[in-house]
């Protein structure tokens, strides 16, 4: 299944539109990049119930100022905790999902389970292509672990997938033995995952894998752009960035 023509020519809003008051990842700052004509960027973490979560971080102090990880609370528990302050709460996919509607693009990222972007995927995958059963809008999936893409291909291949993909800097991914990273830094599962797209880390542009997939006509999304100048620097090579921090040229 390829991507949506929209995920080329729309911006992507990093985790929603958010600024002050509008926390990331909220169904403010979705409604809000909904306004402004944006794609969506979110990320799925899972409640200790399965519940697909929009979320981030595995840990829940930077966006609720409490302590403990995501995946060790209930969705009705997560749904009473607070973003960054505000009256929002952590809202799951079918929230999100209920409110977006079709009218913009989503880009939905899987946080890796395996935490050494392993097998180890756990059951987070099957919760996302539960959610999106029936859902009408512009949609695609992706993940930095190519196992979550093929394990979601697998139970939806109606739905585009792509790889999250980098440099895979030792500094960054700690822990990640050299060969993996390298693997992984060579984007060497594009195909036995399944993907039509990848989502690039606009500080390794120059990847020569990068060059190929482009020859071979698969959309380059990048990210995460946070200014103009970064913006024009990418789109020599990306199709589409992923932004936060400013208003994207539509």
């Amino acid at each position: 299944m390829g991507l949506h023509p929209a995920f080329l020519t729309t911006p992507i809003a990093h985790r929603g539109l958010h600024g002050p008051g509008v926390p990331e990842n909220s169904l403010a700052a979705a409604q809000a990049a909904i306004d402004a004509g944006y794609a969506i960027e979110l990320d799925i973490q899972p409640a200790r119930d399965g519940t697909a979560m929009v979320f981030h971080d595995y840990d829940l102090a930077r966006l609720t100022g409490t302590q403990g990880l995501i995946a060790e609370f209930d969705a009705d528990a997560l749904a009473a905790r607070r973003l960054l302050g505000s009256d929002h709460p952590v809202p799951t996919l079918r929230q999100f999902l209920d409110l977006v509607a079709g009218r913009v693009p989503l880009l939905i990222e899987i946080k890796d389970q395996d935490m050494s972007l392993g097998p180890d995927i756990g059951q987070l995958h099957r919760a996302v292509a539960d959610d999106l059963q029936g859902y009408g809008g512009p949609v695609a999936v992706m993940s930095f672990n190519p196992h979550v893409v093929a394990g979601f291909h697998a139970l939806a291949p109606e739905i585009p997938v792509g790889l999250t993909t980098c440099g895979y800097d030792e500094a960054d991914w700690p822990g990640i033995p050299e060969d993996r990273r390298s693997h992984l830094a060579g984007i060497n599962d594009f195909d036995q995952t399944g993907s039509c797209f990848v989502s690039h880390d606009k500080r390794d542009l120059g990847n020569a894998r990068l060059d190929a997939l482009k020859a071979m006509g698969v959309p380059i999304l990048c990210w995460t752009i946070r200014s103009p100048e970064e913006e024009a620097v990418a789109r020599r090579v990306a199709d589409n960035i992923t932004f936060e921090g400013y208003r994207a040229a539509g």
